[in-house]
């Protein structure tokens, strides 16, 4: 089969496509590098021993990204490509709403004139808000909080939209929770351009000492020790999903959506405490306030993925602090920098 992985050279989109091509699939990636680097699909190229081709396009191009569906036999799309950071979203709401919900339409179009009619949707578990203290259920309402969060509601209710009008269209829309981690080579992970704004690559950042003190936004949440409560996934578990996701596009119509995550609900404080433990290193940190956009807790209720799938997580938070740490030590200056051995 031929995927096409639009942000293909990001963080979670380099791992779906090294995972993509161990298991044989054929891929294409769509990216226009704004949050992401070249170098991440070269990496992906050395981990595999395979190729891929890439095309430098913005999604909301109409006319390049018809060009790629021209260029290749496409079977199924993987669509990570979007801007995703809470924060920034709230001062730039527009910008968000142009790239994710214009890029996501302008998709969906290119696909179906080209007869393609199997997609893969990266969702947000952010779509639920700050109102379950609970692990979350597809089933529970979404309460989005941020422009980040809403475009990717948005974008869901497109895509369900649209299977119930083109007919033949599949969508799985994949919710997951906070993916972190690398993988296990150090060879390839998280670099986002400018500052993080993801905990792990700042954790790490703030250990190797190249992002000053560690900022922890709130501790004054109705958690037990105060700090935010996330469900961590590790980026590989991840892109297995994505593949498997696939697989299962074809067991029944229109659009499902499928939470991933571990279940486990972690504070960031309770993180940074595993980070020290696991990897020796010890996490300079400040106390800041919250985060406009951010909630309490996310955790989630993995049942119908285990149920209809059969799927769940092989790797712990041990694993996403170490794997993440080897990264950063292989990579000290992301990947716009020298290289160097990674420590095992």
């Amino acid at each position: 089969m031929v995927i096409l992985v639009t942000g293909g050279a990001g963080y979670i989109g380099s791992h779906t496509c090294a995972d993509l091509l161990d298991k044989g699939y054929e891929v294409v990636v769509v990216d226009d590098y704004s949050n992401s680097s070249p170098a991440a699909l070269e990496a992906v190229r050395t981990l595999t021993g395979g190729d891929l081709a890439e095309h430098r396009v913005d999604l909301r191009d109409r006319r390049e990204l018809d060009r790629v569906f021209e260029s290749h036999q496409v079977d199924a799309v993987i669509h990570f490509a979007a801007k995703k950071a809470v924060g920034e979203s709230v001062l730039i709401p527009l910008d968000y709403y142009d790239v994710n919900v214009g890029g996501t339409t302008t998709l969906l179009r290119s696909m179906l004139d080209h007869g393609v009619q199997r997609l893969v949707f990266s969702s947000s578990c952010s779509v639920y808000g700050d109102q379950y203290s609970e692990p979350i259920a597809e089933e529970n309402p979404p309460l989005p909080t941020n422009p980040y969060a809403r475009s990717k509601l948005i974008c869901e209710q497109i895509l369900a939209d649209a299977c119930a009008a083109a007919g033949g269209l599949t969508v799985i829309s994949l919710r997951y929770f906070n993916p972190a981690g690398a993988h296990p080579s150090g060879l390839l992970g998280e670099d986002p351009l400018g500052i993080p704004s993801n905990l792990m690559p700042c954790l790490t950042g703030a250990a190797i000492g190249r992002l000053g003190r560690l900022r922890i936004f709130g501790a004054d949440y109705p958690t037990a020790d105060g700090s935010g409560i996330r469900d961590y996934i590790h980026v590989a578990d991840l892109a297995g999903a994505h593949r498997i996701a696939l697989d299962h596009l074809d067991d029944r119509p229109g659009m499902r959506v499928f939470n991933l995550g571990t279940g486990v609900g972690v504070s960031v404080l309770e993180l940074v405490a595993a980070f020290a433990e696991t990897c020796g290193m010890p996490v300079p940190c400040e106390i800041v306030g919250r985060r406009p956009g951010d909630v309490a807790s996310l955790i989630a209720d993995v049942g119908r993925v285990r149920r209809e799938w059969g799927w769940r997580t092989t790797r712990d938070i041990g694993d996403m602090c170490r794997d993440a740490w080897r990264f950063q030590q292989f990579r000290p200056a992301g990947y716009r920098g020298v290289a160097r051995a990674a420590s095992t």
